[in-house]
């Protein structure tokens, strides 16, 4: 595999003597495109753990972004850029060890590359693994993210996603959470991905990130605590089903149909919220 920068790094867990990049790549069903170092743990548990221990399912993960714009206090807090990217790179390794991935690929690209909509270098290489990877499920970003690195490398995936051959895509994309919730969406519109399993796998997959973590931003505590959360506010009137949820947005009718407007389909989610809120306040009388 060839990608655009030459800080590119690319990390077989199991090593590259016992599988090649291209096979470990090769053999993924379950694929995760995120923009920062710790997002993949934090959107996509769902996937790492379907995989975990398993030989007919594997998980690989793709990190866009080099790393070095991260907050930083604590013992970090003099850490320069060059040193920061170090420390995430090898931070992002051991996830990927820890949590038995097929393969770790992180671009190495600068935030304001990836957020030049006309740089095609990030699409490049974000197609060079789609085409590898014939992953049956992909996570992604969502839409209504907050994060604007977030929302531009949503875009190059979702271009590089439009662009391969109709046989080759996924059977199914999620959009997932990290900077915004989505558990605003009427539940018709949610996707509930069960994360329950193995929460001491979930626990130390986020908590490798000590970066992040003694560097000012519990994730760790915060992960787990809305991952519970919303499997008990699930549903006001029965038992809770799962130990732990992520909801996302079912994003493959954005790949299955080119022309569909990522604005319009957004906005179609945030008017049904509307309609169900406003709906209910009607039945009693507000208006």
């Amino acid at each position: 595999m060839n990608f655009s920068r030459p800080e590119a790094d690319v990390f077989v867990p199991h090593g590259s003597d016992v599988v090649t990049p291209e096979a470990a790549l090769a053999r993924t069903t379950h694929l995760c495109l995120a923009a920062h170092q710790d997002d993949i743990e934090i959107m996509a548990y769902h996937g790492i753990a379907a995989c975990y221990g398993r030989s007919d399912k594997w998980f690989s993960g793709v990190v866009v972004t080099d790393g070095a714009g991260s907050s930083r206090t604590g013992p970090y807090a003099h850490y320069t850029d060059s040193e920061m990217q170090t420390v995430r790179r090898s931070e992002q390794r051991k996830a990927a060890f820890v949590g038995d991935y097929s393969v770790q690929i992180q671009l190495a690209h600068p935030s304001r590359a990836v957020k030049d909509p006309a740089n095609r270098d990030v699409g490049g290489d974000l197609s060079t693994v789609l085409a590898l990877a014939h992953a049956e499920i992909v996570y992604l970003h969502q839409p209504a993210d907050k994060h604007e690195t977030h929302i531009a490398v949503f875009a190059h995936c979702l271009a590089a996603l439009r662009a391969m051959p109709l046989s080759q895509r996924p059977r199914r994309v999620y959009g997932c959470e990290v900077w915004r919730d989505l558990d605003w969406m009427i539940d018709d519109d949610k996707q509930a991905l069960d994360v329950g399993d193995r929460p001491n796998l979930a626990g130390a997959l986020v908590g490798v990130f000590d970066s992040q973590i003694a560097g000012g931003k519990r994730y760790d505590l915060a992960t787990a605590g809305r991952r519970l959360a919303h499997a008990t506010y699930h549903t006001a009137h029965a038992a809770d089903k799962f130990e732990g949820i992520t909801w996302a947005i079912d994003l493959t009718p954005l790949i299955d149909q080119p022309t569909l407007s990522v604005v319009e389909f957004t906005s179609a989610l945030i008017n049904r919220f509307k309609t169900d809120v406003t709906t209910r306040l009607g039945r009693f009388g507000f208006r």
